[in-house]
C-alpha cells in the first residue's frame, strides 16, 4: 500500500522500527519512466532527474512529514516515538483493535475485519472496472467537490446562509436548518436525537434568546489569518449580543477598545463593514488570546480583556503554534505583531513554552496577576486523556477549559495541519465533563466546545453532553460573507474574508448586523427544542445526557458503533450552568504586590505620574511580581503613557515570572537570583539582576536567571549580571538584552529587538529566528556549530553601525551591573571586537552595513546609549 501521512504515522508509533514504501518507490521509477515525463523534461518543462533522484526526493518529503509530526507533538528521538501509540482509534471495532492495535484507545467501536475487508475490496474493483479514469479521482478531501466526500461547509449551506441572515429571512433560515438535519451522517451527534420525560410547552415560557446568545462566542480567529473587516464585524456583533468574540493570536488595534462613534482616527461610521454602526459600538474582543507566540501581547491588550484565553491546542493545528504566511504580513499586521511586512510569522509550539502543568499554572497565574478580574481560559485539543489534562487545568487555577474538536477551520494553516488533528468534540466534552464531576471539580470551571457548530440543535447536544458555552468559527465568517474558497492560506480570498489585499478586501460583503441575525436565529432554535422538550431554560438541558437516545440509521460503517461513553452519566454539577458561568475570576491570593501598590507613596506615584524609589524583600514564593503593577499603570496610561517613574530594588531570591509584563517608567533592580521567565511580556521599563555577593564565584560563570526569559517580550531592556538558562529571548519582540551566557536555543523565534552574550551558549541558537539582531562572544571558536543556520547569517562585526550598537549596551550593562566581563571587554576592545559574531536573520540582510534593526530603533530613539 502507498504509506504516508496518517498511515505512516500509526504504523512507526505502533510497532515499525522501518518502514519500506516499496509500491511508492516504483511508483516513482515509473513516473520516471513514462513518456510523458520523459518529453517535459527534454523540452526542459520540467528539471531533469534520475530515478534514484525521484526515489531520494520521495524519501525525503516523507521524511520531512514524519519529523513534522515528531515535532508538532513535543518529541525529539524517533525512538520515544517508536511504540508511543500517541493516536486513539475512531470507527474500527475491537477485534481489530486487540490484534493490531493492542493497547490503543478506542471509545466507540466499529468496522469488524470482515467489514474492513469489503471496503479494501470496493477499492481494488473499482481499480479495475471498465468505467476507471485514465486520471486520479478528486474525492474532495481539501475542497469541496460535487460527488466527492461531504463537507459540512458547501456551498449550497453557504447560499442558504447568506439568503436568511442577509434578507432577516426566517423562511430562508427554515430551509437552512432543514438542509443540515438532512445532510449526510458525518460527526457523532448526527447519530444522536433527543427524546423527552415532559410533554411541550409554549416557546414563551422559554427563557430568552437575548439570554441565550450570551453563551455563545466566535473561534480565536486572528486578525491576520482573517481581514480587518472581518475580524470587527465579529466584534462589533458579538458585543451587540453580549457575547464574546476571539481575538485569536496577533493583538488587537488598541484603537478597537473604545466606543466606535468616538473615534476619529482611522475610523469612519462609512466604512462598508461599519454599516449600521449603532450608538456605543466597540470592536473590542471581549476574549484575548495568549498563544505560545505571544505575538501582539502588551499589558495594555491584556487590561482590556475580559477574558484570557491560553491557545495550548485547536481544533485545526492541535500541538502547533499559529502560523501566518509572509504574503499575508502587512503593514498593519506586522505593526500590531511587532514584527516585519512580508516575513512568515510562525509561533512556537505550546510545548516551547508550557513544558508541564508547573508551567501553565504559572502562565495562569501571571495573567490573573496582570489582569484580576478577566477570567483565565485554556483550550485543550479533543483526545484521549483530556479528562486528566482538565482536571489539573482546573487545579491551576483556570476559569474556563474550553474543548476544541476535530472540524475546527482555519485561516493560516498549511494544508497538511488540517487533517487528523484532534477528535470529535463528544468524546473530548464528555470525557472532561465526566472526569471533572468525579474528581469534584466542575463547579470550579465553565466549559466551552467548539469545533463544527453551525446550528441550534449542535448547542444543545453540546449542552446535554455538559457544555456550558459554546463557539461558533466557521460559520461565522460563513455569516458576514466568507464563500468558503477554501484559499485562505494563499492570501486571494475573492471576498477579501481572509485575505490582507486592499483591493480584495474591498469586496468584503458582511456587516455585524448579518451575524447578530444568524445568532439570533438559533437561540431562536434552541427556544424552540427546549419547549418542545417540556423544560423552560437552557440550565434544564445541561449535563442531560439522559435525554439523548441513538438515531436508528441503517448504515453499513455506523451499524457497530457504540454511542454508550457518549451518554452515559456519572453525576451532576452541585451548582447550576448559570451559577457557574456568574463566579468571578479565581485569585492569585495575597502577594507582595498588594503590600507595594497599598504604599501611599507608590499608588500616588502612579496616579499623579511622580518619581519614587523603594526597597524590600522578595522570596521565590513571590511570584509574578510587578506584573499587577505593571496591569494598574496600563489600564491607566496605556502602553506607553506613563510619564512618572518607579525605581524599586528587591533583594533576595525571586519566584518565577519577575518583572512580566513590565510598562515604561518601571525600573526595577534584582539583587539576588531569579527563577524562570524574568522579563516575560514586558514592553517596556528595565530590568537589571546582580548576584549578592560574589564571593566564592565568577558571576559570568553563575547561572542567576531560569529558563524563557524575556519571553514574547515587546519593549524595554534587561541587563543580567550572570548566565541565563534554556529558551532565553524567545519570541522576543523589540527588547534589548545584555547576558553573560545562555543554555540552548538562544534567540529562539526572535524577531525583533537586541540581544548581546557576553559568554558561552548552547546548542540551536537563532532557530526561526525571523528578525532583531544578537552578538555572541566566542573566545574558544566553539560558537558558529550551535547556530540554527536555516535562516540566519553569521557575520563578523565589521560594519561601524553594528559596533557602536554593540559597544553602546555593553558600556550600559557594566553601569547597570559593574559586570567585570563587561569591563575587561571595553578596556581590551580591540582585541574582544573580531571575537564577537553577529547573527543577521534574512529580513535584515539588504542593508550593505547589514546592521539595519539597528538604525531603525535608534531612529525610534530606543537605542542604548552610554549616559553622561
Amino acid at each position: 500500500m502507498f504509506i504516508c501521512g496518517l498511515e505512516l504515522k500509526s504504523l512507526v508509533s505502533q510497532l515499525c522500527s522501518a518502514v519500506c514504501p516499496y509500491l511508492a518507490l516504483e511508483t516513482c521509477r515509473q513516473w520516471r519512466l513514462s513518456t510523458k515525463t520523459v518529453n517535459l523534461m527534454r523540452n526542459g518543462k520540467m528539471p531533469t532527474v534520475t530515478i534514484e533522484q525521484a526515489q531520494r526526493n520521495y524519501s525525503k518529503a516523507v521524511k520531512s512529514g514524519l519529523l513534522k509530526i515528531l515535532s508538532k507533538m513535543g518529541i525529539s528521538l524517533l525512538s520515544s516515538y517508536c511504540g508511543a501509540q500517541i493516536f486513539e482509534i475512531y470507527g474500527l471495532g475491537q477485534d481489530i483493535v486487540d490484534l493490531a492495535f493492542t493497547g490503543s484507545v478506542s471509545k466507540i467501536g466499529g468496522l469488524s475485519f470482515d467489514e474492513l475487508a469489503r471496503e479494501t475490496l470496493s477499492f481494488w474493483v473499482k481499480a479495475f472496472s471498465e468505467d476507471t479514469a485514465k486520471r486520479l479521482e478528486n474525492f474532495g478531501f481539501i475542497q469541496f467537490r460535487p460527488g466527492g466526500e461531504y463537507h459540512g461547509n458547501n456551498p449550497e449551506m453557504s447560499k442558504l446562509l447568506h439568503k436568511a441572515v442577509r434578507q432577516k429571512n426566517e423562511s430562508a433560515y427554515s430551509v437552512y436548518q432543514q438542509h443540515l438535519a438532512n445532510r449526510p451522517v458525518n460527526v457523532l451527534r448526527d447519530l444522536l436525537e433527543f427524546k423527552s420525560d415532559r410533554s411541550p410547552i409554549p416557546v414563551g415560557r422559554v427563557e430568552s434568546a437575548s439570554s441565550i446568545v450570551q453563551r455563545f462566542c466566535t473561534g480565536g480567529m486572528s486578525l491576520g489569518a482573517i481581514s480587518r473587516e472581518t475580524h470587527e464585524a465579529i466584534a462589533i456583533a458579538m458585543n451587540r449580543l453580549g457575547g464574546k468574540s476571539n481575538s485569536g493570536e496577533g493583538g488587537e488595534d488598541p484603537v478597537r477598545w473604545r466606543p466606535l462613534t468616538d473615534v476619529v482616527d482611522g475610523y469612519s461610521p462609512t466604512l462598508p463593514h461599519l454599516k449600521g454602526l449603532q450608538n456605543g459600538d466597540t470592536a473590542t474582543s471581549a476574549i484575548k488570546q495568549v498563544a505560545s507566540g505571544r505575538f501582539g501581547v502588551t499589558p495594555t491588550f491584556l487590561v482590556n480583556a475580559d477574558q484570557l484565553e491560553i491557545k495550548i491546542a485547536q481544533g485545526a493545528k492541535p500541538g502547533e503554534g499559529g502560523q501566518l504566511p509572509g504574503k499575508k504580513v502587512s503593514a498593519y499586521i506586522a505593526r500590531l505583531r511587532n514584527s516585519k511586512p512580508g516575513v512568515p510569522l510562525i509561533s512556537p509550539p505550546p510545548h516551547h513554552d508550557i513544558y508541564s502543568i508547573e508551567d501553565l499554572a504559572q502562565l495562569i497565574f501571571d495573567l490573573h496577576q496582570v489582569n484580576p478580574r478577566a477570567k483565565v481560559s485554556v483550550k485543550l485539543v479533543a483526545e484521549a486523556g483530556i479528562g486528566t489534562v482538565a482536571s489539573g487545568v482546573a487545579k491551576a487555577n483556570a476559569d474556563i477549559i474550553q474543548i476544541s474538536g476535530h472540524d475546527g477551520g482555519t485561516g493560516a494553516s498549511p494544508i497538511s495541519s488540517i487533517k487528523h488533528a484532534g477528535g470529535p468534540w463528544e468524546l473530548g466534552l464528555t470525557e472532561t465533563h465526566q472526569t471533572l464531576i468525579e474528581n469534584g471539580l466542575r463547579e470550579r470551571v465553565i466549559l466551552r466546545v467548539d469545533g463544527g457548530f453551525k446550528s441550534g440543535i449542535d448547542v444543545l447536544m453540546a449542552a446535554a453532553m455538559g457544555a456550558d458555552e459554546y463557539g461558533f468559527g466557521s460559520v461565522a465568517m460563513i455569516a458576514t460573507g466568507c464563500v468558503m474558497a477554501r484559499i485562505c492560506h494563499t492570501n486571494n480570498c475573492p471576498v477579501g474574508v481572509a485575505s490582507q489585499r486592499e483591493e480584495l478586501r474591498a469586496r468584503f460583503p458582511g456587516v455585524p448586523g448579518d451575524l447578530v441575525n444568524y445568532f439570533l436565529y438559533v437561540a431562536e432554535e434552541v427556544r424552540g427544542v427546549i419547549a418542545q422538550l417540556g423544560y423552560e431554560k437552557l440550565d434544564d438541558i445541561i449535563g442531560r445526557t439522559d435525554l439523548l437516545r441513538a438515531r436508528h440509521i441503517t448504515l453499513l460503517k455506523t451499524q457497530h458503533l457504540s454511542l454508550s461513553y457518549i451518554l452515559s452519566c456519572v453525576g451532576m454539577p452541585k451548582l447550576s450552568s448559570t451559577e457557574i458561568r456568574n463566579q468571578n475570576a479565581h485569585t492569585n491570593g495575597p502577594s507582595l504586590e498588594e503590600t507595594l501598590l497599598a504604599d501611599p507613596e507608590i499608588s500616588e506615584a502612579i496616579e499623579y505620574e511622580k518619581e519614587v524609589s523603594k526597597s524590600t524583600r522578595i522570596y521565590n514564593v513571590d511570584r509574578a511580581v510587578c506584573g499587577r503593577i505593571a496591569g494598574v499603570i496600563a489600564k491607566k496610561y496605556g502602553d506607553t503613557g506613563f510619564a512618572g517613574q518607579l525605581n524599586i530594588t528587591f533583594t533576595g531570591s525571586a519566584g518565577q515570572s519577575f518583572g512580566c509584563f513590565l510598562t515604561p517608567g518601571m525600573n526595577i533592580r534584582l539583587v539576588g537570583e531569579s527563577n524562570d521567565y524574568v522579563g516575560k511580556g514586558m514592553a517596556g521599563g528595565e530590568i537589571v539582576v546582580t548576584p549578592v555577593d560574589c564571593t566564592g564565584f565568577v558571576p559570568e560563570d553563575a547561572t542567576i536567571i531560569g529558563n524563557t526569559c524575556l519571553y514574547g517580550a515587546t519593549g524595554g531592556q534587561l541587563f543580567v549580571r550572570g548566565k541565563a538558562g534554556e529558551r532565553f529571548a524567545v519570541r522576543n519582540s523589540l527588547a534589548e538584552a545584555v547576558v553573560e551566557g545562555t543554555g540552548d536555543h538562544c534567540c529562539e523565534y526572535m524577531t525583533g529587538g537586541c540581544v548581546v552574550v557576553l559568554g558561552k551558549v548552547g546548542r540551536n541558537v537563532a532557530a526561526g529566528m525571523t528578525g532583531g539582531l544578537a552578538y555572541i562572544l566566542d573566545e574558544d571558536d566553539t560558537f558558529v556549530p550551535k547556530v540554527n543556520k536555516e535562516i540566519v547569517k553569521i557575520q563578523r562585526v565589521n560594519a561601524p553601525a553594528g559596533q557602536m550598537q554593540l559597544k553602546s549596551m555593553i558600556e550600559a550593562h557594566v553601569e547597570k551591573t559593574g559586570s567585570a566581563k563587561g569591563t575587561a571587554i571595553l578596556r581590551e576592545w580591540e582585541a574582544y571586537l573580531p571575537l564577537f559574531w553577529q547573527l543577521v536573520p534574512p529580513s535584515e540582510e539588504d542593508s550593505p552595513e547589514a546592521c539595519t534593526e539597528f538604525e531603525r530603533v535608534a531612529a525610534a530613539g530606543r537605542v542604548t546609549v552610554k549616559s553622561a
